[in-house]
C-alpha cells in the first residue's frame, strides 16, 4: 500500500509540475487535464476495485495500450526487458547461445550456436529442456524458458535435459552472445561474390567491409557482388549508411530524417573513401526486408549503383530513438521519417489514419509520388522498395507446411545426425535417393494430415451447393473429384520431392555446419541468387537496367 501511494503522489507531483509549464504551450491544458484524470482513475481502481491489483502490472498495461495506438514500433521496456533491448540494438545478450522451440507442449533445443556455451556444453538440436535452475519447463512458453536462460554474463544457469529417454544435467556459464550479422560470404559461380547480411546490428558495416575485402583479395577479377538482405528486418541506420559508402563516392547524401523537432532532423552522408565504385552490385530483397535494409537497397537503387532483385520490401520508413527513463526503464519512440537520395519516403502504412475497425491504412496509389534516380529512372514512394527485377515467388505446398508444423523435418534431421557421424561439405551435400527413401520410411507411421487448397475450395463448393439446393444433382461428381484428389495426394512426396529435399538438406546441414551451413547449402538452388549471377555477368543487360 505504501509503495502505491508513493507512486500516486509522484504522479500528482508530475501532473502539477507539467501543468505549470503546459499552460504556456500548445495543448498544455489538455495534457495536464488528462494526466490528472488518469491519476484519479488509477487511484480509484486501487482503492475501490473488488480484487487486489498489482500497481506495476496495471501501469504497464496502460502504457502498452497507449503506445499501441500509435504504431508497432513505439514501445516501453521495463528493467527486466533490457536483455531484449540489447538483442535488438546490438545483436547481443547475456545467455547460453541456443534457439529453442515448443513441440507437443514441451521445450526443445532447436539449434545451438557454434562455439557458444550451449554448443561447448554438448547440447544438441532435439534435446528436451526439462528444468531451468530446478524449475520445470512443463506448461511454460518458449518466451518463459528463454527469459529464464538469459541473464548477466558470467552467471551460471543449470539445465536438466533429456536425450533418447535419458536425463542429464549441464551447468552453463552465461556470456555475452553476439549473433553473427554476416553468417556467410563466399563465391557463388560466374566469378560473383556473395554476402549474407541478416541484421544491421553493431559492426554490421565493418563485417560487410571485411567480407568484401576478403572476397576481392581472393578473387581479383570478381565480376560482381551480391548483398543478400532477404529477411533482414533492419537495425541501426548508421550501419546502412556506412555500407552504402563502400560503393559510392564520399560526401553523398544517403538518408535524411524529418520529424516534429526540426533541430533533431539529420542528414547522413557517406564519410569514408569507398572500397569500389565500379564493381557491379545486386541487392536481394523480399517482403521481410525492412528499415535499414530499405535504406541500403533504396539508396543504391537511387544512385543507380545496384540492381535490386526479388520482391517488394516491407515499407518501413520510420525512425526510432531509444530514450532512457527513471528506474532503468527505456522507451523506443518513433521520432521521424526517413527519406533516401531521390527524396522518397518508402513508408507503406499510415498510422495516423485508421479505418472503421481501427486498423492503420496503407498509403493509397493515388497519393504515391514519382521520383527520379540519378540516371532518370522512375521510382515511387509509399510502398517499400520495388525491385528492378522481380523474381516469381515459390509458394510452399500444403505437404511441406504440414511436415514443418508437425516437426517431422526437424525430427528426421535429429535422427539422421545420430546415425551419421559426418557428411560432405555444405556446398557438396545433397539429399540422395537413399536418404529420401529413408525419410519416406520414417514418415510411414507418422500423422501429418493436411488439406490442399483444392480440397478447401471443394468443401466450400459443397456448402454452397447445399445452400442453393444443387448438391443432390452434383453429389456424385463431387465425390468423384474427392476420390481423385485423395489418390493424387498419395503421390505428393514424389511430386514435391525437390521442395521437401531442400528443407531436409537445410535442416541436416545445420546439425553439422550451423547457420553458415544452412546459407551455403541453399545457394545452388536459390532463384534470386541465380538471377543475380545471370545479370551481373551480362554487363550490357546490367547497364541497361540501370539506365546507363
Amino acid at each position: 500500500m505504501r509503495n502505491f501511494f508513493q507512486l500516486f503522489i509522484a504522479i500528482l507531483l508530475l501532473t502539477r509540475s507539467l501543468a505549470s509549464v503546459a499552460y504556456a504551450q500548445d495543448k498544455g491544458f489538455e495534457i495536464s487535464k488528462n494526466l490528472e484524470i488518469f491519476a484519479n482513475v488509477y487511484k480509484n481502481v486501487h482503492k475501490n476495485y473488488v480484487d487486489d491489483v498489482d500497481p506495476g502490472k496495471l501501469m504497464k498495461t496502460a502504457i502498452d495500450a497507449m503506445l499501441a495506438s500509435l504504431d508497432p514500433y513505439t514501445n516501453y521496456y521495463a528493467e527486466s526487458d533490457m536483455e531484449d533491448v540489447k538483442l535488438q540494438l546490438l545483436g547481443e545478450y547475456g545467455g547460453v547461445g541456443a534457439l529453442i522451440h515448443q513441440q507437443g507442449g514441451k521445450i526443445y533445443v532447436a539449434e545451438p550456436y557454434e562455439a557458444l556455451p550451449a554448443d561447448k556444453a554438448g547440447l544438441k538440436a532435439g534435446d528436451r529442456i526439462v528444468e531451468v535452475n530446478g524449475v520445470t519447463t512443463d506448461g511454460k512458453t518458449t518466451s518463459d524458458v528463454s527469459s529464464a536462460m538469459r541473464g548477466q554474463s558470467g552467471t551460471q544457469v543449470k539445465l536438466k535435459l533429456e536425450r533418447d529417454g535419458k536425463l542429464f544435467e549441464r551447468t552453463l556459464t552465461r556470456q555475452e552472445i553476439k549473433l553473427p550479422n554476416v553468417p556467410y560470404s563466399g563465391m557463388v559461380g560466374g566469378g560473383v561474390g556473395y554476402i549474407k547480411l541478416t541484421e544491421f546490428t553493431q559492426d554490421a558495416s565493418k563485417n560487410v567491409r571485411d567480407a568484401f575485402k576478403k572476397l576481392k583479395s581472393q578473387n581479383p577479377q570478381m565480376n560482381g557482388i551480391i548483398i543478400d538482405l532477404r529477411g533482414n528486418g533492419g537495425g541501426l541506420m548508421n550501419e546502412a549508411v556506412e555500407i552504402v559508402g563502400m560503393f559510392v563516392k564520399r560526401g553523398e547524401l544517403v538518408v535524411e530524417t524529418k520529424g516534429k523537432i526540426v533541430s533533431k532532423n539529420v542528414k547522413s552522408y557517406t564519410r569514408n573513401a569507398p572500397e569500389d565504385t565500379e564493381i557491379p552490385i545486386a541487392v536481394l530483397i523480399d517482403g521481410y526486408s525492412a528499415s535499414a535494409s530499405e535504406i541500403l537497397s533504396g539508396s543504391l537503387q537511387d544512385f543507380d549503383r545496384a540492381v535490386v532483385i526479388g520482391s517488394r520490401s516491407y515499407g518501413k520508413g520510420l525512425v526510432q530513438n531509444i530514450l532512457p527513463m527513471a528506474y532503468n526503464t527505456q522507451m523506443k519512440v518513433t521520432v521521424s521519417k526517413y527519406y533516401i537520395p531521390s527524396g522518397r519516403c518508402i513508408q507503406a502504412v499510415d498510422y495516423s489514419h485508421r479505418d472503421e475497425n481501427g486498423r492503420a491504412v496503407r498509403v493509397p496509389d493515388s497519393l504515391k509520388t514519382a521520383f527520379k534516380t540519378r540516371n532518370g529512372r522512375t521510382v515511387y514512394d509509399g510502398f517499400g522498395i520495388e525491385p528492378d527485377i522481380e523474381v516469381e515467388k515459390d509458394y510452399m505446398s500444403a505437404l511441406s507446411v504440414a511436415l514443418i508444423q508437425k516437426f517431422l523435418i526437424f525430427d528426421y534431421a535429429t535422427l539422421f545426425a545420430k546415425t551419421h557421424a559426418s557428411i560432405p561439405d555444405a556446398s557438396q551435400f545433397e539429399i540422395t535417393d537413399q536418404i529420401y527413401n529413408d525419410f519416406r520410411q520414417f514418415l510411414s507411421d507418422k500423422d501429418y494430415e493436411y488439406s490442399t487448397t483444392t480440397e478447401k475450395y471443394l468443401d466450400e463448393l459443397k456448402d454452397i451447393a447445399k445452400e442453393e439446393k444443387y448438391y443432390d444433382a452434383v453429389a456424385d461428381d463431387i465425390a468423384s473429384l474427392e476420390a481423385k484428389i485423395k489418390s493424387d495426394k498419395a503421390g505428393d512426396l514424389t511430386k514435391y520431392r525437390q521442395e521437401v529435399s531442400e528443407m531436409l538438406k537445410n535442416e541436416i546441414l545445420s546439425r553439422y555446419y550451423y547457420q553458415k551451413g544452412r546459407v551455403e547449402g541453399s545457394l545452388k538452388e536459390d532463384k534470386d541468387v541465380l538471377k543475380a549471377v545471370e545479370i551481373l555477368t551480362d554487363k550490357a543487360r546490367y547497364n541497361k537496367i540501370l539506365g546507363r
